[in-house]
């Protein structure tokens, strides 16, 4: 189908894994994907290079990307002083919210999502949260993102006067790292455009011990996919 004639959806994209899975899911779909990145002061600032990467080899026409200063606000090892939790196995990812949970970042980036989709007249809107493989991170849990589709009907203009319904879609909510990454190779992704290290070093080679990276490690173990992510060499 031309361009023209496919249904806009904003995509939440930060260049990793999740975002670029979610991200082909909904071009999948039939949705002409409109990218949102942030560059909010995050460490892993590399990430927004991959999102240009991955935009770009996936020829999305509308890429976004917005600054954000949540570095200010500090209050996480993503965006302070704080050090980055390594070697964690996933029971004690998943016994606590980390350093690493940036205070109200999924609220404030759907919040950016949603006036963008009614400026371009869009209902749809794609977050790759995720709440099996996951950091216990609270903004990723069914519970907020279905809250969130309901205030956002309240919220916006468009909405309020009947043009808009806006949707929420998490396809990969339920989903293992296994099965993202299953998932993404079957649509084509290549994920060695994509960044997920939270910690990586001013080369931009990911650190393999932070939880993103064991993560995502166990994902393509379990996957019985090649990880192509590039480690630093003492790894």
């Amino acid at each position: 189908m031309p361009a023209d004639n496919l249904k806009k959806a904003v995509v939440l994209f930060s260049g990793g894994l999740d975002s670029t899975t979610c991200l082909a899911v909904a071009r999948d779909q039939g949705f002409l994907p409109c990218a949102l990145s942030f560059a909010y002061g995050q460490r892993h600032i590399v990430e927004i290079e991959a999102a240009r990467r991955v935009a770009k080899a996936m020829q999305v026409q509308a890429h976004l990307i917005l600054p954000l200063p949540l570095g200010a606000i500090g209050g996480s090892a993503l965006t302070a002083d704080i050090d980055v939790p390594k070697d964690r196995d996933v029971a004690t990812m998943e016994a606590e919210i980390p350093v690493t949970y940036v205070p109200a970042r999924n609220t404030i980036f759907l919040s950016m999502a949603l006036g963008w989709a009614e400026v371009l007249g869009a209902s749809d809107i794609f977050i790759g949260v995720n709440a099996l493989d996951y950091s216990g991170y609270p903004d990723c849990r069914p519970e907020f993102v279905a809250a969130f589709e309901a205030m956002a009907n309240l919220a916006v203009k468009e909405a309020v006067e009947g043009r808009l319904h806006i949707r929420i879609h998490t396809p990969l909510l339920a989903l293992s790292k296994a099965e993202i990454v299953r998932l993404g190779t079957r649509l084509g992704v290549d994920y060695g455009l994509t960044h997920s290290c939270y910690d990586p070093d001013p080369a931009g080679l990911a650190c393999g011990r932070c939880d993103s990276c064991l993560l995502r490690q166990k994902g393509f173990e379990e996957a019985g996919v090649v990880d192509p992510t590039r480690y630093r060499p003492s790894l």
